[in-house]
C-alpha cells in the first residue's frame, strides 16, 4: 500500500514537470493600460474591421502584415477568457480578443503611441 502511494507521488509529480516544462502558457497575451490593449512589450494592439468577430481567421496577410504585425501565439499558448488563438494563413498562430485578431502597428515607434487609430478607417485600437 504505501509503495503505490509513492508511485502515484511520483506520476503526479512526474505529470506536473513535464507540462510545467512543455510551454504551454494559459496567462493573458495582453495587459490593459490606459484603457486600451497592449502587448507584452508595451505597444499599443488593434483590431481590424475587415476580419470577422469570431470567424477563427486574419484577413490582414503579406502586405499587410507587414504593417500590421500580428501578436503571435506559441504552439504552447492556450486560449483562456475572452482570449482564442486563430490560424493565420501561413499556418501561425495569432491571439484574438473576443473573436477579434490583434496587431501591432510598424509606424508606432514607442509604449503608449497610438498611430494606428482610424487608419483608412478600418484600424481600430483593441479595448478590452
Amino acid at each position: 500500500m504505501k509503495t503505490r502511494s509513492v508511485i502515484m507521488a511520483l506520476c503526479i509529480s512526474a505529470t506536473l514537470a513535464a507540462c510545467a516544462s512543455s510551454g504551454m502558457s494559459s496567462a493573458a497575451p495582453a495587459s490593459v493600460s490606459d484603457g486600451v490593449l497592449t502587448g507584452a512589450n508595451g505597444m499599443t494592439l488593434y483590431v481590424f474591421d475587415k476580419d470577422a468577430a469570431g470567424s477563427g481567421k486574419s484577413v490582414c496577410n503579406g502586405p499587410c502584415a507587414t504593417n500590421w504585425p500580428p501578436l503571435f501565439a506559441s504552439d504552447g499558448d492556450a486560449a483562456s477568457g475572452d482570449y482564442s488563438i486563430v490560424v493565420r494563413d501561413d499556418g501561425k498562430k495569432q491571439w484574438a480578443f473576443k473573436g477579434k485578431p490583434l496587431y501591432y502597428w510598424v509606424k508606432d515607434q514607442k509604449p503608449g503611441d497610438r498611430t494606428g487609430d482610424g487608419v483608412n478607417n478600418v484600424w481600430r485600437v483593441a479595448r478590452p
